[in-house]
């Protein structure tokens, strides 16, 4: 399997996709909130296993620290350590950028996931796009 940073149109439209089918069709969260006005400015992230896109993530800087957002792996790919592959990928460019620490809003069932990765939980429960999250942060 490998993780690269996405470089072409090509590439970012296959992110699109596997997100739309994780979060739109499965998740059922509206595709207007799901493709949101930070794409642009976003650092995205494709998984390739087998050399089929598989994951997707993507990397901002906010308030002076790194956030991974939009975290999914396509369900026939899942339990096979490539939703750890994008976390490593996504942390090892946010080491490179010299932010101190990476958060992220979890989705509550995926909390024991990331907690695995060395994340914590630092905030109270919340609904985001109708699916409860927690907030989670990992210093370096």
């Amino acid at each position: 399997m490998q993780v690269k940073v996405v470089e072409t149109k090509h590439e970012l439209e296959q992110v699109f996709q596997i997100r739309k089918k994780v979060f739109v069709e499965e998740q059922h969260v509206p595709i207007e909130e799901e493709i949101d006005q930070y794409e642009k400015e976003a650092v995205h992230f494709l998984l390739l296993h087998h050399g089929d896109p598989a994951g997707a993530g993507r990397f901002r800087i906010v308030d002076g620290k790194g956030k991974a957002e939009r975290i999914c792996v396509l369900p026939e790919t899942r339990g096979s350590g490539v939703g750890k592959a994008i976390m490593e990928a996504i942390e090892e460019y946010a080491r490179s950028q010299n932010v101190p620490a990476l958060k992220l809003n979890a989705q509550v069932h995926a909390i024991p996931f990331y907690e695995k990765l060395g994340y914590k939980v630092v905030s109270e429960e919340f609904m985001d796009a109708g699916i409860p999250h927690k907030t989670m942060l990992k210093e370096f």
